[in-house]
């Protein structure tokens, strides 16, 4: 019996024997592919560290470069604002100083229409007449009759006739020989009187002045005593301007010459 169980036993060795060893032979190699799978996962990873340091390398540098370009813009956009500072001071300025010269070419324009207007004839319309005068000669003739109107008749005479020796063709001067006469009979300069009345009517004697003119001569020839001469310048006057109140006024006149 013990025999006969050893050599079962026996065979059962001599069986199993094999599949032991093959056992073996698999958990070698099972552990040789662990090993080299764990030698290549290490490699893997030690491979994407490195490539990860090369990336967060390249990021950092990227990121100093785009922070350096940020400086750069933002000390451009400085300059920028300063510049545009600058323009708008200067376009300010601009504007004050091209609205100072508009407001001096104004006030030169103004300076010169001012002269040219001094030296311009200018339209008068005096005793129903239009004429054109010079704006000195209106002065001087202004000035002349506020001087007479003072009652001056002296000093008016004597501007009322420099004004005529100055303007002998002013339009004026049927009107300044019409003051003229009535100045010089102011001051009982009686013939001078008569003279600057008979120049008026006879240089116009279509002149509204003129029949108060020959009145004014009668005036004169009654002031002088000459009745008759005085006779003779009313009937002129009544002959050559009946309608007029100069007329009216010598008919009246006469009669108390007769």
């Amino acid at each position: 019996m013990n025999l006969r169980w050893l050599g079962a036993a026996s065979m059962a060795c001599a069986l199993f024997a094999p599949a032991a060893q093959a056992g073996i032979f698999d958990d070698d190699e099972a552990r040789k592919a662990i090993l080299d799978l764990r030698q290549k996962l290490e490699q893997s990873n030690e491979a994407q560290r490195a490539r990860q340091a090369e990336l967060n390398a390249q990021m950092a540098d990227q990121l100093s470069q785009l922070k350096k370009s940020l400086l750069d813009l933002n000390a451009q956009l400085e300059i920028l604002r300063a510049d545009n500072a600058r323009l708008r001071g200067q376009d300010e300025q601009t504007t004050r100083d091209v609205a100072e010269l508009q407001r001096k070419v104004k006030d030169m324009q103004q300076g010169v229409d001012d002269r040219i207007r001094r030296f311009e004839p200018q339209k008068v319309t005096l005793d129903g007449r239009e004429f054109m005068a010079d704006p000195d000669e209106k002065r001087l003739y202004d000035d002349a009759m506020t001087v007479f109107r003072k009652g001056d008749f002296p000093g008016a005479a004597a501007a009322l006739g420099a004004f005529q020796k100055r303007y002998p063709g002013s339009g004026f001067n049927e009107s300044v020989l019409f003051w003229l006469g009535n100045a010089q009979y102011g001051k009982r300069d009686y013939k001078e009187a008569i003279n600057s009345f008979r120049l008026l009517v006879n240089n116009y004697p279509d002149g509204a002045r003129a029949p108060e003119a020959l009145l004014s001569i009668a005036n004169c020839q009654v002031e002088l005593k000459d009745g008759k001469s005085a006779r003779r310048t009313i009937d002129e006057l009544i002959k050559h301007y009946p309608k007029s109140e100069a007329a009216q006024a010598g008919r009246e006149r006469l009669a108390s010459l007769k």
